[in-house]
């Protein structure tokens, strides 16, 4: 089970989480990602460096915390009224956020932080659901449209590669690209 599943929500915890995150995220800010210990975020967050060491074991657990909380999506899916342009429009959206300097470190967090992988796993997990809302709107609409799994493994993943590892050249186009040849056969128009 790991740390995360074991806290309770509300209360005092989410209270030392919301204070350590907001104090992760300012020191960030002002020092810079390699200038941050354990210490100084707790100092900053108003608790012991144990109570940190206690909750998320070690610094790159808590900047993996931290990444996943920032990767969580804020609101669901804009809906433009017919499938393909809200999968262009998610895709678009993800691909802009994913592909930023502050994007690439958080996914790089979330996925350096976690040795059972967890967090890599919630990530998919944000992305499987903004998906599964616009693939439920289509339904609603009598469109036809692939599975979630589908869109992940035609969009997302090759997306996710391209962000990570050639990172030059992501542009709306290429997002469009993978969506309408992910839609392809499930009747969305081209």
């Amino acid at each position: 089970m790991s740390r995360k599943a074991m806290v309770r929500p509300g209360g005092r915890s989410a209270r030392v989480q919301e204070a350590v995150h907001t104090a992760v995220r300012e020191l960030q800010a002002e020092l810079g990602r390699p200038e941050l210990t354990i210490p100084m975020v707790a100092a900053r967050a108003g608790v012991t460096p144990s109570t940190i060491y206690r909750r998320w074991g070690d610094l790159q657990e808590l900047l993996s915390d931290v990444a996943v909380e920032h990767l969580r999506p804020d609101a669901p899916p804009e809906d433009h009224g017919d499938l393909l342009a809200d999968l262009r429009g998610w895709a678009e959206q993800f691909q802009e956020e994913m592909a930023s300097p502050t994007g690439r470190a958080y996914i790089r967090d979330a996925l350096l932080g976690d040795p059972d992988g967890d967090n890599a796993g919630q990530c998919s997990a944000y992305a499987a659901e903004q998906i599964a809302i616009v693939l439920a709107r289509a339904a609603e609409r009598g469109e036809e449209a692939p599975d979630v799994e589908t869109v992940l493994d035609r969009v997302v993943a090759p997306m996710m590669y391209r962000i990570l590892f050639r990172p030059t050249g992501l542009t709306g186009a290429y997002a469009h690209r993978l969506v309408e040849d992910a839609v392809r056969g499930f009747g969305a128009p081209r």
